[in-house]
């Protein structure tokens, strides 16, 4: 019997399109899997921050290509994954991290504000998935979504926010069924509260002068008292779209802390 000596979790080869890779656990996962050797799509609204993650890549040797997309527009996705096959080859990953957060319960969600989360949360990541995966069945490729703690358990005044989670969870079990015979994986990984610039931002916006007293309760809602990083969100998707996790799909992952525990 031989054993492998290849380092776990590589990537060596592998096309990765990671939407809403500008900033936070978008670029997180990005600079993860370039680190192990995967070639990186950024799919990102924001021409800026699309442009500096990917000059951060090539900096550091990643083969990188910013391609500016809006997620909830049907023709802008279908032209940039032909994009994306025109300047890659072909496509073996694909992560579905863009999204957007809400507060408020069922009476304060406004209607445009209920449109615009199912836009990005939703609607995105079927545009996304659908227009993925011709490329995907050429390489018997994987996908893996970025729900939320909130596609699990009831979270108090994010109805909407909560609504667009348990759609991701339940479109994973999904495609993971619908494609299994074509040999392409799809998992979700469900984070607790991650530590990110929105965070910060938003405790600015609505706690101002109460920044460190918030950011404390929020931290304290995960039993392991703390928030998670989004390099711990960037770790997990990388083992379920490494090949260590080939007999894996169809899950949702929780990453909380303890909070599904205690």
């Amino acid at each position: 019997m031989t054993t492998s000596l290849k380092p776990p979790f590589r990537l060596d080869d592998k096309v990765a399109a990671i939407t809403g890779a500008g900033s936070g656990i978008g670029a997180a996962i990005a600079r993860r899997f370039a680190g192990q050797g995967a070639r990186i799509a950024v799919l990102e609204i924001d021409a800026n921050s699309g442009a500096a993650i990917v000059a951060e890549l090539r900096a550091g040797g990643a083969d990188a290509e910013a391609f500016v997309c809006d997620v909830t527009k049907d023709l802008d996705v279908q032209q940039t994954f032909a994009r994306v096959q025109q300047r890659f080859g072909k496509l073996d990953l694909l992560v579905n991290n863009a999204g957007i957060g809400h507060v408020g319960t069922v009476e304060t969600t406004a209607e445009a504000d209920f449109d615009k989360l199912f836009a990005v949360n939703v609607k995105g990541v079927f545009l996304c998935t659908r227009h993925a995966l011709p490329l995907l069945k050429q390489t018997r490729g994987v996908i893996c979504n970025l729900a939320s703690i909130a596609s699990l358990i009831g979270i108090a005044d994010r109805f909407a926010y909560s609504m667009t989670k348990g759609a991701v969870l339940t479109m994973t079990k999904s495609v993971a069924i619908d494609y299994l015979a074509a040999g392409i994986r799809c998992n979700c990984v469900c984070p607790a509260r991650i530590h990110t610039p929105f965070v910060d931002g938003y405790l600015q916006k609505n706690y101002p002068g109460r920044e460190a007293e918030m950011f404390g309760k929020l931290a304290a809602y995960q039993p392991m008292g703390r928030m998670g990083t989004p390099q711990e969100v960037a770790d997990l998707v990388l083992f379920l779209c490494s090949d260590e996790a080939a007999f894996v799909t169809g899950q949702a992952v929780p990453l909380d802390g303890g909070k599904l525990v205690f």
